[in-house]
């Protein structure tokens, strides 16, 4: 199984959201195969948790502004791990120390990368991540429905 054309039309305005906002390190896992929720993890790195938090608002809104609900937002008000899941596509927007220690591209290594269009200088290439990376702590959960409210 490989990505639908639906979640790659997810992907490609995310990409240009995360661009627009300096992300760095862009990359897309094809994560259909052992994920059946989902077909696409996109992950982004951003220097700093203003940063973080900028770059998963301004992908959010643009997927937004193009028909797309996310479903569920998780992490925001920290500014360290961002997490938005469209459904088909599911962002991650790391803190560059965060980054790093979940390894988020190691632990879905055998899923393929998915090449992207990137109009600026950013680096498609994983971070190396480190061997002593840990599942992440739950917290944070949020649904977002018709009442709640976006910002958290």
């Amino acid at each position: 199984m490989t990505a639908t054309a639906h979640s790659r039309e997810l992907l490609k305005i995310a990409v240009a959201a995360a661009e627009s906002k300096a992300g760095e390190n862009l990359i897309a896992l094809d994560v259909s195969n052992p994920l059946p929720l989902a077909d696409i993890f996109f992950i982004v790195t951003g220097r700093s948790e203003r940063n973080v938090v900028a770059i998963a608002g301004e992908i959010e809104d643009q997927l937004i502004e193009a028909g797309h609900k996310p479903l569920r937002r998780e992490g925001r008000v920290a500014g360290r791990w961002v997490l938005v899941d469209f459904g088909d596509l599911v962002v991650h927007v790391f803190h560059e120390e965060e980054r790093e220690y979940y390894a988020l591209e190691r632990l879905w290594k055998d899923c393929p990368v998915i090449p992207l269009e990137l109009t600026s200088g950013s680096s498609a290439a994983a971070v190396a991540a480190t061997d002593n990376a840990e599942a992440p702590e739950v917290g944070e959960d949020s649904e977002v429905s018709e009442k709640s409210e976006i910002n958290d």
